[in-house]
């Protein structure tokens, strides 16, 4: 369970890192709606991922939570030091959004650790 979940959460990662990298600049784009809607998006995925990480991976539901912090956990950090060196990792986008960026991340983990803990509730 610990290298699927831990591979499960390294492909996030890097899936995160590409979609920035090469469509990043439709992130972040002026305005307030596509703010909310960047936002919405985000905890929709992060909640759809917390509520059937068991089901991907392939464990027990009360397992849920502990699978879903084993695949989150290398991903927080790896997307903090992306953020911390956000101009360097993403030179065309302007290094001031760095922390929508941040925010965004920790909106879809904690939405996901959120599903996780739906999902393993009464199990």
């Amino acid at each position: 369970m610990i290298l699927r979940t831990l591979g499960l959460g390294f492909g996030i990662t890097a899936l995160i890192f590409a979609l920035f990298s090469f469509a990043g600049h439709l992130f972040f784009l002026e305005g307030r709606r596509p703010f909310q809607l960047n936002f919405t998006a985000g905890a929709a995925l992060g909640l759809a991922l917390g509520l059937f990480v068991h089901r991907i991976l392939r464990v027990p539901k009360n397992k849920a939570v502990t699978a879903m912090a084993l695949a989150a956990v290398p991903g927080m950090l790896i997307i903090a030091a992306i953020g911390s060196h956000f101009a360097v990792f993403f030179p065309v986008l302007d290094p001031s959004l760095d922390k929508v960026f941040g925010s965004l991340m920790l909106w879809f983990y904690g939405f996901a650790f959120a599903g996780a803990l739906w999902s393993a509730r009464g199990s």
